[in-house]
């Protein structure tokens, strides 16, 4: 199993998980309207700290690892969103996912932090190396498609529950 690392960027730091990231975090996800492509409907902050809890201790398949980290912006020195890495081990394979709260969105912020974890799976330094990196997007978020090509992925035609699986390969060589 392996975990999480801090990675930073220009402008973010991405700081693996913490229980203790629940209580801002449900602030920082509380529009119902980051559900939209989604679904379901904001975590309360205990909901949010059990489920924090459950990712921070890892996935109980040891062939797979959660990876999870929160997005702070420096400048503000606060927390923006979160973005994360499902790295199944045996087909070398990461799958990742973003998200950003309202406030903060449209100034690059998603794009940034998953190109960042996108680069670092891709590197190998995260995970060892990979055979992909991975993500799904809803055929209608214009946005989350700019993050996932922002981060090096191209849409793949291959559709899974509704949404188009967007895959990064490793460079040559």
């Amino acid at each position: 199993m392996i975990e999480a690392r801090p990675v930073a960027t220009p402008r973010l730091d991405l700081l693996p998980l913490r229980t203790a990231d629940a209580a801002e975090m449900a602030r920082v996800l509380g529009d119902p309207a980051l559900h939209t492509f989604i679904g379901g409907e904001p975590y309360s902050e205990d909901a949010l700290r059990a489920r924090y809890r459950r990712l921070v201790a890892g996935s109980p398949d040891p062939a797979v690892s959660w990876l999870n980290w929160v997005v702070r912006l420096r400048a503000e020195d606060c927390l923006t969103g979160t973005v994360q890495a499902t790295v199944d081990h045996a087909a070398r394979v990461a799958e990742i996912a973003w998200v950003v709260g309202t406030p903060w969105q449209g100034r690059g912020i998603a794009g940034e932090a998953a190109r960042a974890l996108a680069d670092a799976l891709a590197g190998g330094t995260v995970a060892g190396p990979l055979e992909a990196v991975v993500a799904h997007v809803h055929p209608e978020h214009a946005a989350s498609a700019a993050v996932a090509r922002s981060a090096g992925l191209s849409p793949t035609g291959v559709w899974q529950d509704g949404e188009i699986r967007w895959r990064r390969l490793p460079p040559p060589g």
